[in-house]
């Protein structure tokens, strides 16, 4: 494996470990973090250090857990309230009818357009009233949704 390569693989991994610190229900342990990523607490604790030293505002301490206070990698967005209920609504519709690598996305979208949010816009999204809800059970998909979207992007 060359430099390059062992450089890109560990910024995935602090790309991935962001993504946990934002979807995780917070605070996130360094331990939470070490099983997700397959990887050692000291791992962790390193990654974190990374990622502060990148300018992540990562609040929390060993022992205690993890959340992000600012997130240098999403630019700040505005959204009036209507703008917000049209995304939380869409991605939540999403989460409930699509396969689980869409709703895993949309699931990473909503953590991250929340990420990027200033403090009192956040709470808006958190406390969105429109719900997405299956009335009726689905029948399973038989087609490989994510092979079918991966085969069309080629």
């Amino acid at each position: 494996m060359c430099y390059y390569d062992v450089v890109m693989a560990k910024s995935g991994r602090l790309l991935e470990m962001m993504q946990l610190i934002r979807t995780l229900p917070a605070p996130v342990t360094a331990e939470q973090l070490a099983q997700e990523l397959n990887t050692s607490v000291r791992t962790a604790y390193r990654y974190i250090e990374n990622l502060r030293g990148a300018g992540a505002v990562i609040d929390g301490e060993a022992g205690y857990g993890y959340t992000i206070v600012e997130d240098p990698a999403m630019p700040p967005m505005m959204f009036n309230a209507d703008e917000i209920e049209a995304l939380v609504l869409g991605l939540r519709e999403v989460q409930q009818i699509g396969d689980p690598v869409l709703a895993k996305a949309a699931e990473n979208v909503l953590s991250k357009v929340n990420a990027s949010l200033p403090k009192r816009v956040q709470a808006q999204l958190q406390n969105a009233v429109l719900r997405a809800r299956k009335f009726h059970r689905r029948q399973p998909i038989e087609i490989d949704m994510a092979k079918l979207r991966e085969k069309n992007r080629l």
